[in-house]
């Protein structure tokens, strides 16, 4: 494949943008329902995502959309790009499997704009998707080496015994994870997350990722699932697995993470199970002994549903500067401890009480969560720079599996 699109590429690709808007939707479902006749591909994604009004469909319809509009640009998508080949790795998705989304990809243009999709135009976006799928064959083989080669890596699927299971409040479990070969685990970076290849009975193979909760420790990971209504693979685990269950694991993936002892003050910002990286950086903080600011804010419905309360606060209490603050949504009577504030999160609390001008945000939880606080921080003037943060379920990025 050629270093550059060639200039007719870009212009042809860019003069099919008013169509993906109009039409993008309904390409995408259609790329979906003729990559998912063949259930060797149908089985590298998680089919979660493409249920009822399905997400990620239109997920993906506005990443090609953005992919489009930026084919002269693509330098602004670096960073979806790169949330893109952690998220192939997590899956194991190879270079073999790009071929098929190819065929539907091009076949779904040409079914859904007909005779508009002219031969010309096919050819353009066959040479653009091959453009792309190249940056993310070489980057993903570059994150498959480079965990195949660290201490206690592995490529594919590696079995794990449950070694333990601890509810965590009325909704979140944790699971305790040990290799069954009984050697290392690679050193994942604190906020990373695993994916499982979850055996269903009655189901194909079921795809799901799930943060690590803990520190790395060259040993175990644990995971802290909550229990989704109607969730097939969170109800499954809750009910079905328990200490001596194998699952079947992918390496640590994912670009949400902390990688060094940070240089300025920091805020691990959550809702829900959305607090599972953050726990897993501040286990990190306490165990490297940071003695820099740490702000661990969280924000749960009441004390039923607080997981790793505790553990948290014993956490801060081992980092000379660490400050925690939980918020109860709805506090009942019984909730007279575990929490320091009523309601939600907002922006005056955080702009009275983090370090707004030098902290770096790490924010998780569910969308609604995400999008005010992220717009909460932009308001407050936080440079997009110092706000990181990771989607539960199909993010609104650019070809996200």
């Amino acid at each position: 494949m050629a270093k550059t699109l060639s200039p007719n590429t870009i212009a042809l690709v860019k003069a099919t943008v008013p169509a993906l808007q109009e039409h993008g939707l309904d390409i995408v479902r259609t790329m979906y329902s003729r990559m998912f006749q063949n259930p060797a591909i149908r089985d590298l994604f998680n089919q979660s995502h493409h249920n009822g009004e399905a997400p990620q469909h239109r997920a993906l319809a506005m990443a090609i959309l953005a992919y489009g509009s930026n084919i002269d640009n693509l330098g602004a998508l670096t960073g979806a790009v790169e949330r893109i080949a952690q998220k192939h790795v997590g899956l194991q998705i190879l270079p073999e499997h790009y071929p098929y989304v190819a065929e539907a990809l091009l076949g779904a243009i040409k079914e859904v704009l007909g005779d508009a999709a002219t031969e010309e135009i096919l050819a353009a976006w066959g040479e653009a998707y091959w453009f792309l799928a190249d940056i993310l064959i070489n980057r993903e083989a570059q994150l498959y080496q480079e965990t195949a080669d660290a201490k206690g890596g592995w490529t594919g699927w590696r079995d794990f015994r449950v070694e333990e299971v601890r509810p965590e409040s009325s909704v979140i479990t944790s699971f305790v994870l040990r290799p069954v070969d009984g050697k290392p685990v690679v050193r994942h970076k604190p906020g990373q997350y695993l994916t499982f290849w979850l055996t269903v009975p009655g189901q194909p193979p079921v795809k799901r990722n799930y943060s690590i909760s803990s520190a790395p420790n060259g040993e175990t990971y644990r995971i802290s699932v909550k229990r989704e209504p109607h969730g097939l693979a969170s109800g499954w685990m809750h009910g079905e697995v328990t200490p001596g269950t194998i699952l079947k694991v992918g390496a640590p993936a994912g670009d949400f993470y902390l990688e060094n002892k940070p240089q300025q003050p920091l805020v691990l910002l959550s809702g829900g199970v959305g607090l599972t990286p953050m726990v897993s950086i501040l286990e990190t903080a306490a165990a490297n002994g940071w003695d820099g600011e740490v702000h661990f804010v969280h924000g749960t419905q009441d004390g039923s549903t607080h997981a790793l309360g505790d553990h948290v606060r014993s956490l801060a209490s081992m980092c000379p500067k660490a400050k925690v603050s939980i918020f109860y949504e709805t506090p009942h009577v019984e909730d007279t401890a575990g929490y320091d504030e009523a309601g939600l999160i907002n922006e005056a609390w955080l702009a009275a009480n983090t370090p707004v001008e030098t902290a770096d945000y790490y924010v998780c939880g569910p969308k609604a969560f995400m999008r005010a606080m992220v717009a909460a921080l932009g308001r407050l003037g936080v440079e997009q720079s110092r706000i990181h943060y990771e989607f539960f379920g199909p993010a609104d990025e650019l070809l996200a599996a």
